[in-house]
């Protein structure tokens, strides 16, 4: 393999299918907490909602952590390079001009894991929304703010693994 940096040596490689499940994680530079300012966090969820809206990807779950977020997707248009590079791309400008910071807000790159069954898809989501109670930001998922999951959402109906979902969410304790 050629001496390529980490971020390059992350592409070689790397497809996007559509309609596939993807677990997406990318950090802030040099791991700094910029979104322990809460209101500089929900500019990122903005980011995962126009993505939604503009149908490039439908978010599943999703947490923003001090210094990085991971974003459980279904792929609906385009390629993963060009969802985050609007993510990320949109973001920074979003923080940098509500900071009046410049530069860089993310690390080069991001690290991408395809779904294979049903079973990671229950598994990624629990492992996304419990990332605040791990990192010992919280004690109750409740309360931090800057997370979602469809299944928390009543209106929204997921057949195939409601049964193993509690009933106003997902089921942390496995």
């Amino acid at each position: 393999m050629p001496d390529l940096p980490a971020s390059h040596r992350l592409r070689i490689g790397r497809y996007g299918e559509l309609s596939r499940i993807y677990l997406l994680t990318t950090n802030t530079v040099e791991r700094k907490p910029i979104f322990q300012d809460f209101a500089l966090g929900r500019l990122v969820v903005e980011q995962f909602r126009c993505a939604q809206d503009k149908k490039w990807a439908k978010s599943l779950a999703w947490v923003v952590m001090p210094d990085h977020f991971h974003w459980l997707i279904e792929l609906q248009q385009g390629s993963l390079n060009e969802l985050m590079q609007k993510t990320k791309s949109l973001s920074a400008r979003a923080v940098n001009l509500s900071t009046g910071r410049q530069g860089s807000l993310w690390q080069q790159g991001y690290h991408d894991r395809a779904l294979r069954r049903e079973e990671d898809l229950v598994k990624l989501a629990r492992y996304v929304v419990a990332n605040p109670l791990r990192a010992g930001l919280v004690t109750r998922l409740g309360d931090y703010p800057l997370w979602d999951a469809i299944w928390v959402q009543s209106e929204v109906e997921v057949p195939s693994i409601a049964s193993k979902l509690a009933p106003t969410g997902l089921m942390l304790d496995t």
